[in-house]
C-alpha cells in the first residue's frame, strides 16, 4: 500500500546457528559489538526468523480457527436437523492455541520437569553429605571433593539447560501473540458495519497492545502450575524418609501450601480485577482517541478543559481498579520473603519441640530445599495463577471479538457463481417449493429479529451462522433459477425485492423492495433528501449491508468513492495507487481530470507530499479529489460515487463531471450519489429514493413530466449527512475526523517535486542511558522525598529482620552441635550454652513475625506511591497534549500518541512497579548474602568483589545494547497500531477495492519488524542471564572448595553450620544474582516508558487559554470585526499578500490557501513568522 522501496535486511544469526552457539548465546554476540558501540537503529534489525514471521503464523492459526468455526457450524446443523434443545458449544480460541502451539509447549514443559526435579533434588542430597564431613568423621577428604563437585555440576548443568529453555518457551509466547495480532487484524477486515458498532479503535488497539501481551508473560509461569505441587510431594518424600525428619517436615510444607488456596483466591481476584482494568482502559483509550482524532475542532472551540475533566474521570475509574491489582501484587511479591523463612521455623520449631536435636546437615538439606520450593512454589506457581488467569480473560476478550459479525467472504462468492449453472436445471423442477420456502423464511426471520437481539454476542453469533446458512441455499436458488442468459453480461447490478436494515431489533427497513436493474456502461444518479438511503444502497451493492430479503447480483470489479474521504498515511501518490502499478500515462490523465495538477504544483513536494491522519493543511475538496482519483485509477468495471462533488467548488465539480465522470469513465457503468441539480441533465437515468423506497426512475424530463420537484427534494441537501445510511456505530462517525495532513516541516517552500522526496517526521526517541532525571521525575510524581525515605527504611528494616534470621539458624544450630546432647531420656542442655533452647525459639520467632509483619507494610506503602506516581505521570502528559500545537499532531500518528497512552501507561501501571520491587527486594538480599557469606569466610570477599566488578561491566554492556532495542521494539510498535486505526477508518473503501490482502501483507511486515525487535530483545537478555549465571557457577565453586583447601575449616570441626550457610546462601544467589542484574536492566528498560511519557508531558505548547490580566482585552472588546495577518508567506498557494492587511476574500481561491488562512485565524496553524489579529 505505501509503495516504499524496502531494502533487504541481513540474514537473522540464529538461523543458522549450531547447537554450542545456541547454548552459548554466541550468535548474539555481534548485536551486543554492535549496540556498546552506537545506539542500534531499525536498519540493525534482523530478517524475522521463518518461525515466527506474522504471515506464516497468521495463516496457520486462521486456519485452525475456520475448522474450529466449521465444526460448530456442524453441530449447529445437527442440532436445527434433529431439533435437540441441548447447548451448543461455542468456538474456543484457547483450543485453536493449543491445537497450533500446545504440543511445542508440552515438550518444553517435560524438559523443565526433568530439570527441576531430578537436578534440584540432587544438589540438596550433595550438601547434606559434604557437611557431614565437618560434623562427623564418616566422610573422607576425597568423597567431600566429590559431593563438592556434584553441587557446583548441578549448579552448572541447571545454567547450560534453563536459558535455552526459557528462551524457547518466550519464544513460544511470542509466536502465540503474533498469530493472535495476525487472526485479529485478519478478523478487523471482514467485520462488517454493525460489528463495527460494537467495537472501538480504542478497544481494538488495546487488544493488540495489552490483551495479546499476556501471552509473553503468562507462558513463562504456565508449566510451573503442574510441576510446582509435584516438585513439593517429591521433596516431603525426600525430607520424611531420607532426612528422617518424620512429621516435622510434613507441618513446615503443610503451612508453605497454606498459602496455594489464599494465592489462589488472590489469583482468582486479579484475574477479576484484569477484566474490570481492560474494560475501563478500553474506554480510556477510546476517549483519547476521539479526542485526538477531533482535536482540531476541540481546539478551535477551547473544550480541552471539559474534555479533559473526561479522560479524568474514565482514568479515575480504571486506577482504582489497578491499585486493587497492585496491592494483590504486593501481597505475592512479599510471600517471596517470609514465607520459606516462616515454613523453615515451623519445621525447626516442631522439631525441636518433638525432642529432637537439630544439625547442620539436616538443617541445611531442608534450607535448600525450602529455598526450591520458594522459587517454584511462592514466586512462579502464584505468579502462574495469576498470569494464566489474565491470560484466560484475555483469550476470552479475543474470542469475542473473533465472534463478531463478518461480511461473506469472496470465496463463498466465488463458489457461488461457479456451482451457479450446474443448479439451475435442478431449481427450476422445485420453483413451488422455493416460494414457499422464501416466505416462511421472512416470516420467521421477522418474528425472531427482536429476540435476537436481546441475546449476548456468542447468541448473537450463533443465530447469525444459522440465518447465514438459510440465506445463502435461499440466495443460490434465487440466482440459480433465472432464464439461460447470452454469453454478454445484460446487467452489471441486479436487485430484485431487495429490503435490508442496518440492525435486526429496528422494526422498519433501511431499504424496502428495492429493483434495480443496470446496464453496463449506464451513467445513473441517485437523488433524495438526508435520510433517504442513499448511501445505504451504495452499502447494499458493496455487500456492506446485508440483505435480509431478495437477491442482489453483481457483475464486475468495483471501485468506490466513498462519502467521506479516506485517506492514509502515505503520500498523496501511495493513496491514489492504492497498491497497483505505477503507469505513468494513466496516473496523469487521472490527475488531469480530477483537477489534481494545480494542486500537485501547490503542494512542496507534489504528488510525494506526505499526508498523515487528521491535518488540516489539505482541505476537504483535495481530499475528495484524492479520494475520487483512487477509485478512478483503479479501472474498474463499476464505478460507485458517494456524492464526491459536494466538497468541492462549483466551477471545479463542473470540470470533474464533465472531464471525468462523464468522458474519461464513459462506456464504464457509473452509479453517482449527488444533491447538485445541474448534473442531473446528463445523466443516462435518475432514481429517486425517498424513506428507503424508490418513489421514482427515468430521465430528468421523464421525472419532470411525471412532476417530481427536484427543488423541493433537494432543499434539505445542507444539512447534516445520511444518519441511516449507516448504523449507528462510532468507527463510522469518527471517519468524519480523518483527513490529510502535510507532515512536511518547510510546507511552504518552493521545491522542485521531481528532485526532492519529502522526509517523515520520526518518532522522539532517546538516545543513551536513562537520564538520571527520569527516574527522580518518577519519584518525585510519587510522592515527596519525606515519603520515598519512609519507604527506604521500610525496605532496609525488612531485610535486616530476614537476613537476622537466616543468620541466626546458623548460630543456633552452632549452639546445638556443641552444647546440646541427645540422649535416651532425652535433651540435655549444657549450662554453658550462651542461650537456652527456649531463648533461641523466641528469638526466631520474634525475627520471623517481624519480617512478615514489615514487609507486608513496605509493599503496600511501596505500592500505594508507584499508584501515585502513575496518575500523575497520565494526567501531567494529557495536559501536555491537549494543550499542545496543531503542528504536533500534523507530523505525529494517532498510532504514537495511542502507543504512549496505552502500551507505554500499561506498562508504567503494571510492569514498572514489579520490577522496581524486584529490584529493590533483590539488591538488599544480595547485601544481606554477601554478609552472611563474609562473617563464614572473611576471605570470600576477594572474588565476591572481583564477581561483582565483572557483573557491574557486564551489566554495562548489555544495557547499551538492551535500551536501544527496547526503543527499538517501542518505536516499531507504533506503525502496527496505526495501521489497525487507518484500517478500522477505512474498511468499506478497502474491501470495495479487493485491497485487503494488500493491508494484510502490510500489517505482517509491520508486525515482523517489530518481531524481529522483540526476539532481539529476549534474546539479549537471555544471553545475559546466560553469561551472569557462568559467573555465579563459578562463585559458587570458589566459595564451596574454599572450606575444603583452606585449613580454617577441618574434618570434624563441628563448623558445618557456617559452611552449610554460606554455601546455600551462594547457591541462592545463582538465579538471584542474575534475575536481579536483569530485572535491573528491565527496570532500565520500563523505564523507558516513563521517558516516552515525559518526553510527552513537555511538547510545544498554545498560549494559555486565559490571557494574563496585563493582557486581557477591553470590557468593551470586540468594537468591530476585522482579520489583520502580518508577515505572510509569499507563496503560489497562499494568496495573503503582504502588503495587504485585511483579509477581505478569499471566495475565488480553492481549498489549500483558504484552509491555511482560516486554521491561522484559528491558531491551529504553525505558521511561527506570521501574526494574526482578530
Amino acid at each position: 500500500m505505501d509503495g516504499r522501496v524496502r531494502t533487504e535486511k541481513v540474514k537473522n544469526p540464529r538461523a543458522s546457528a549450531n547447537i554450542f552457539s545456541a547454548l552459548t548465546f554466541s550468535w548474539i554476540l555481534r548485536t551486543f559489538l554492535v549496540g556498546y558501540r552506537r545506539d542500534l537503529e531499525v536498519t540493525d534489525l534482523y530478517t524475522p526468523l521463518k518461525e515466527h514471521t506474522s504471515s506464516i503464523l497468521g495463516v496457520k492459526i486462521a486456519k485452525a480457527w475456520e475448522k474450529e468455526c466449521e465444526a460448530y457450524n456442524r453441530r449447529l446443523e445437527k442440532n436445527a436437523r434433529t431439533g435437540s434443545q441441548k447447548k451448543v458449544g461455542e468456538p474456543s480460541l484457547l483450543r485453536v492455541i493449543i491445537k497450533c502451539f500446545g504440543f511445542k509447549i508440552l515438550l518444553y514443559g517435560i524438559v523443565l520437569a526433568i530439570m527441576e526435579i531430578l537436578l534440584r533434588l540432587l544438589q540438596p542430597i550433595f550438601l547434606g553429605q559434604m557437611l557431614r564431613y565437618y560434623n562427623t568423621q564418616e566422610v573422607d577428604e576425597f568423597h567431600a571433593y566429590l559431593y563438592a563437585c556434584g553441587i557446583i555440576l548441578c549448579s552448572a548443568i541447571n545454567v547450560f539447560v534453563i536459558h535455552p529453555y526459557m528462551l524457547g518457551i518466550l519464544h513460544m509466547g511470542m509466536k502465540i501473540r503474533v498469530a493472535c495480532c495476525s487472526l485479529i487484524y485478519r478478523k478487523t477486515l471482514r467485520l462488517t458495519r454493525t460489528a463495527l458498532g460494537e467495537t472501538t479503535i480504542g478497544q481494538a488497539v488495546n487488544l493488540l497492545s495489552n490483551d495479546v501481551n499476556r501471552f509473553d508473560i503468562s507462558i513463562i509461569f504456565l508449566h510451573y502450575l503442574w510441576i510446582g505441587p509435584l516438585e513439593t510431594i517429591v521433596i516431603t518424600f525426600f525430607m520424611y524418609y531420607f532426612l528422617d525428619i518424620g512429621i516435622s517436615a510434613i507441618i513446615g510444607v503443610a503451612s508453605l501450601l497454606m498459602f496455594i488456596p489464599l494465592q489462589g483466591w488472590l489469583g482468582k481476584k486479579s484475574s477479576e480485577l484484569r477484566l474490570r482494568t481492560a474494560i475501563r482502559t478500553d474506554e480510556r483509550v477510546r476517549l483519547t482517541n476521539e479526542i485526538i482524532s477531533g482535536i482540531q475542532a476541540i481546539k478551535m472551540y477551547t473544550w480541552e478543559k471539559p474534555f479533559s475533566a473526561l479522560v479524568e474521570k474514565a482514568r479515575k475509574k480504571e486506577v482504582n481498579v489497578i491499585r486493587g491489582t497492585s496491592y494483590i501484587r504486593g501481597v505475592t511479591m512479599s510471600f517471596i520473603i517470609f514465607t520459606t523463612r516462616m515454613s523453615l521455623f515451623i519445621t525447626i520449631l516442631a522439631y525441636v519441640l518433638f525432642g529432637f536435636k537439630i544439625t547442620a546437615e539436616k538443617v541445611f538439606m531442608i534450607t535448600a530445599y525450602y529455598n526450591i520450593l520458594r522459587t517454584t512454589m511462592t514466586i512462579f506457581f502464584p505468579q502462574g495463577i495469576t498470569q494464566v488467569a489474565e491470560a484466560m480473560v484475555s483469550i476470552k476478550r479475543l474470542q469475542k471479538f473473533m465472534m463478531y459479525d463478518e461480511v461473506a467472504s469472496p470465496e463463498t462468492k466465488l463458489m457461488k457463481e461457479n456451482t451457479k449453472e450446474n443448479t439451475k436445471e435442478k431449481y427450476k423442477e422445485n420453483a413451488n417449493e422455493r416460494e414457499n420456502y422464501n416466505q416462511n423464511l421472512n416470516e420467521n426471520y421477522k418474528e425472531t429479529a427482536n429476540e435476537n437481539y436481546k441475546e449476548n454476542v456468542n447468541e448473537n453469533y450463533k443465530e447469525n451462522v444459522k440465518n447465514d446458512l438459510t440465506n445463502q441455499k435461499n440466495s443460490d436458488r434465487m440466482n440459480a433459477d433465472q432464464p439461460d442468459q447470452p454469453d454478454y453480461i445484460e446487467h452489471c447490478i441486479s436487485i430484485e425485492n431487495g429490503s435490508a436494515k442496518w440492525l435486526d431489533y429496528e422494526s422498519e427497513d433501511t431499504l424496502q423492495n428495492i429493483n434495480i436493474k443496470v446496464r453496463p456502461g449506464e451513467l445513473i444518479a441517485i437523488v433524495g433528501q438526508v435520510g433517504s438511503g442513499k448511501s445505504s444502497l451504495m452499502n447494499v451493492i458493496l455487500k456492506e449491508l446485508r440483505l435480509h430479503q431478495g437477491s442482489i447480483q453483481v457483475n464486475g470489479k468495483i471501485a468506490y468513492a466513498s462519502q467521506e474521504p479516506w485517506l492514509f498515511a502515505g503520500s498523496v501518490r501511495q493513496n491514489i495507487l492504492f497498491g497497483r502499478k505505477m503507469d505513468q500515462i494513466r496516473y496523469d490523465r487521472v490527475a488531469r481530470v480530477c483537477q489534481l495538477k494545480r494542486d500537485f504544483s501547490m503542494l512542496p513536494y507534489g504528488d510525494k507530499t506526505i499526508v498523515g491522519e487528521r491535518g488540516i493543511s489539505l482541505s476537504g475538496g483535495q481530499r475528495a479529489r484524492i479520494n475520487l482519483a483512487r477509485a478512478v485509477y483503479a479501472e474498474a468495471d463499476i464505478y460507485l460515487m458517494d456524492d464526491p462533488l459536494s466538497a468541492v467548488d462549483a466551477h471545479v465539480g463542473k470540470h470533474m463531471f464533465e472531464e471525468c465522470i462523464d468522458k474519461y469513465l464513459h462506456g464504464k457503468t457509473r452509479i453517482l450519489v449527488t444533491h447538485q441539480l445541474q448534473y442531473l441533465h446528463n445523466v443516462g437515468r435518475i432514481i429517486v429514493l425517498k424513506d428507503g423506497v424508490i418513489q421514482a426512475e427515468g430521465t430528468y424530463d421523464e421525472l419532470g413530466s411525471m412532476g417530481v420537484d427536484f427543488g423541493r427534494l433537494l432543499e434539505n441537501q445542507t444539512q447534516m449527512d445520511e444518519k441511516t445510511s449507516r448504523p449507528p456505530s462510532a468507527p463510522v462517525s469518527r471517519s468524519n475526523s480523518r483527513a490529510g495532513s502535510i507532515t512536511s516541516l518547510s510546507s511552504f517552500m518552493t521545491i522542485d517535486a521531481t528532485k526532492q522526496e519529502p522526509e517523515e517526521v520520526t518518532e522522539m526517541r532517546s538516545t543513551g542511558s536513562v537520564a538520571g532525571k527520569v527516574y527522580a521525575n518518577y519519584l518525585r510524581a510519587g510522592g515527596n522525598w519525606c515519603i520515598i525515605f519512609i519507604i527506604t527504611m521500610l525496605y532496609i528494616l525488612s531485610q535486616i529482620s530476614a537476613s537476622g534470621g537466616d543468620f541466626f539458624i546458623a548460630r543456633w544450630v552452632d549452639i546445638e552441635e556443641n552444647y546440646v546432647n541427645q540422649t535416651e531420656d532425652g535433651i540435655v542442655e549444657d549450662p554453658k550454652s550462651p542461650l537456652t533452647r527456649i531463648e533461641c525459639i523466641y528469638i526466631f520467632s520474634g525475627l520471623t513475625v517481624l519480617t512478615i509483619g514489615v514487609t507486608l507494610i513496605r509493599s503496600f506503602a511501596f505500592f500505594g506511591t508507584c499508584m501515585r506516581a502513575s496518575i500523575r505521570l497520565h494526567d501531567r502528559m494529557f495536559r501536555s497534549i491537549s494543550r499542545a500545537t496543531m503542528r504536533f499532531f500534523n507530523t505525529n500518528t494517532s498510532g504514537r500518541v495511542l502507543n504512549r497512552f496505552s502500551k507505554d501507561m500499561g506498562s508504567v501501571d503494571e510492569m514498572l512497579p514489579t520490577a522496581l520491587i524486584d529490584c529493590l527486594q533483590i539488591g538488599l538480599s544480595l547485601l544481606g548474602i554477601i554478609i552472611v557469606v563474609a562473617i563464614a569466610n572473611v576471605w570470600l570477599l576477594i572474588p565476591t568483589v572481583i564477581v561483582g566488578i565483572i557483573f557491574y561491566y557486564l551489566r554495562v554492556f548489555y544495557l547499551a545494547t538492551s535500551r536501544s532495542v527496547k526503543r527499538l521494539e517501542g518505536i516499531t510498535r507504533s506503525p502496527v497500531f496505526s495501521h489497525l486505526s487507518a484500517t478500522l477508518q477505512g474498511l468499506p473503501t478497502i474491501r470495495a477495492f479487493e485491497a485487503t490482502q494488500v493491508l494484510t501483507d502490510e500489517f505482517d511486515r509491520h508486525q515482523d519488524l517489530h518481531s524481529s525487535a522483540w526476539y532481539i530483545f529476549i534474546a539479549s537478555s537471555r544471553a545475559f542471564g546466560f553469561w551472569l549465571d557462568v559467573f555465579c557457577v563459578i562463585y559458587i565453586t570458589l566459595v564451596t572448595l574454599s572450606f575444603l583447601v583452606l585449613d580454617n575449616y577441618t574434618r570434624g570441626s563441628m563448623d558445618g553450620g557456617y559452611v552449610g550457610l554460606a554455601i546455600t546462601q551462594s547457591i541462592a544467589l545463582t538465579g538471584m544474582f542474575q534475575w536481579g542484574m536483569r530485572q535491573s536492566a528491565e527496570l532500565e528498560n520500563q523505564m523507558t516508558s516513563v521517558e516516552r511519557i515525559l518526553e510527552y508531558s513537555k511538547v510545544d505548547s498554545e498560549p494559555p487559554l486565559e490571557s494574563t490580566p496585563d493582557k486581557k482585552p477591553k470590557f468593551e472588546w470586540p468594537e468591530e470585526g476585522k482579520i489583520e495577518f502580518k508577515n505572510e508567506f509569499d507563496h503560489p498557494h497562499m494568496l495573503l499578500q503582504k502588503e495587504s492587511s485585511y483579509l477581505k476574500s478569499m471566495v475565488q481561491e480553492t481549498g489549500k490557501a483558504m484552509a491555511e488562512a482560516l486554521a491561522n485565524v484559528a491558531r491551529d496553524s504553525y505558521l511561527n513568522r506570521t501574526t494574526t489579529k482578530l
